[in-house]
């Protein structure tokens, strides 16, 4: 499929005996705001960690914008404890690392908001922006790269400007409240020029007034910086609101996808998140 930004096929993430994430195949378009929803435990950081290269799937594979990033298959001691399908299918080993995906087009955020402290907002977007960068240690020294860097100024600026932080773009990144730590997180996400952006459960411990605001920017920033998104969320009023798609998975096994419509009236969708009361005998 042309429009196709992220296919992942067949992943299984198993750890000892534990299989956390079970034979997983997801397909985000471009476009799309896609959501990955379960109950707690169900392996969906698990999933988003393989997806990033944090952790190296035990099994299957991963195409982004068309081309193999990732690709495993069960070696050393986990030949003999191996209880995923599809064993023998993949043959490769492919793990792109973290920074590199990032390269390529891929940045997240975490549940757990991970700013660098000590930095201000302007520092914290233009420290991301660095990764795109040209200049080395040579030309850094002897600042032959002040051109560069008055661009990635401007530009940081200018992102903050269309995020709604330039009023405080002088102001300690912990001083923020914490509504405006989170979209500070994806402002640094987005200055990494991704055209993938993975959120992990980006209203984690915000209020209601909160969590409309960020559906609300969640939507806005696809629109203004023509961005795919895939996320983790546990408030299913913004997943609804703001999904074109939702797959959802339970002890990391895929059990429903669909729109956002269908997902609602799913009945292995109802009994996953409530669970099934068994009659009595």
């Amino acid at each position: 499929m042309d429009n196709n930004v992220l296919h992942i096929e067949n992943i299984t993430m198993q750890f000892g005996g534990v299989v956390a994430v079970d034979n997983l195949t997801m397909d985000v378009n471009k476009g799309e705001i896609v959501a990955l929803i379960g109950p707690n435990g169900a392996g969906k950081t698990t999933a988003f960690n393989a997806i990033t290269g944090v952790y190296e799937p035990t099994n299957g594979a991963i195409y982004f914008n068309g081309n193999k990033v990732i690709e495993n298959f069960p070696k050393g001691k986990m030949r003999k404890l191996y209880s995923g399908e599809n064993n023998g299918l993949y043959k490769s080993s492919i793990v792109k690392t973290p920074d590199k995906l990032t390269k390529l087009g891929m940045a997240r955020t975490f549940q757990n908001i991970r700013l660098f402290k000590s930095m201000t907002v302007f520092e914290n977007v233009l420290t991301a922006k660095h990764i795109r960068r040209t200049s080395n240690l040579f030309t850094a020294t002897f600042r032959f790269n002040f051109k560069e860097e008055a661009r990635m100024r401007k530009e940081t600026l200018e992102l903050l400007k269309l995020v709604g932080l330039e009023d405080v773009k002088d102001e300690l990144a912990t001083s923020l409240p914490y509504g405006k730590q989170r979209k500070l997180e994806i402002a640094r996400a987005l200055a990494t020029n991704p055209t993938l952006l993975l959120l992990d459960e980006p209203a984690a411990g915000m209020n209601p007034q909160e969590t409309e605001e960020l559906a609300e920017f969640i939507s806005d920033i696809r629109k203004k910086f023509d961005i795919t998104i895939l996320l983790i969320e546990h408030h299913m009023n913004l997943v609804m609101d703001i999904s074109d798609r939702i797959y959802v998975i339970e002890f990391g096994k895929l059990i429903a996808n669909g729109l956002p419509s269908e997902i609602q009236s799913n009945q292995k969708v109802i009994d996953a998140y409530l669970g099934v009361v068994e009659e009595d005998e």
